[in-house]
């Protein structure tokens, strides 16, 4: 099992550095694109077992979002430096090949199902980002919550 989950870290971790290269993401950043691609992929990994597929990706997504607004914020970048690579472990490439492949072969009770499970995952992909990224930007960085904290504490001593 351990070798199984190193594999799946290293693999993703991998795989998410190789698109970045491929969409032209600064060197300065390839390490957190590949952590934030290796987090979504552990935790689809981690919840595939408890839950569905699409609720999977959906919370694997979560993570990845979350994980790429931080950074944006903190690094002084788009999101998308690091939301873009991010996402592609998570992207349903062999249920959408399957689907094809199935209807070329004229199977189309077994396409037709291959091809909504896609779709399931697409749509739980696109939730996970529409959910998050509708999290106002301050929100993420430190120095917000520390005027917020800061303004409690006064109103505290009141």
């Amino acid at each position: 099992m351990t070798g199984f989950v190193l594999v799946n870290m290293f693999c993703s971790f991998l795989g998410t550095i190789a698109f970045s290269v491929l969409f032209n993401v600064p060197r300065r950043f390839y390490f957190c694109c590949g952590l934030t691609g290796m987090a979504g992929w552990l935790c689809y990994l981690a919840s595939e077992n408890i839950a569905s597929i699409a609720t999977s990706t959906f919370l694997g997504t979560v993570l990845v979002v979350l994980m790429s607004r931080m950074l944006a914020v903190w690094m002084k970048c788009p999101i998308t430096v690091f939301l873009v690579p991010g996402i592609f472990p998570l992207i349903p490439g062999a249920g959408v090949y399957y689907t094809v492949y199935n209807l070329v072969q004229g199977s189309l009770r077994e396409a037709a199902v291959r091809g909504i499970e896609a779709l399931k995952i697409a749509f739980a992909i696109v939730l996970g980002i529409v959910f998050i990224v509708t999290i106002p930007k301050q929100w993420f960085s430190l120095s917000y919550w520390r005027r917020r904290l800061r303004g409690a504490s006064e109103n505290s001593d009141l």
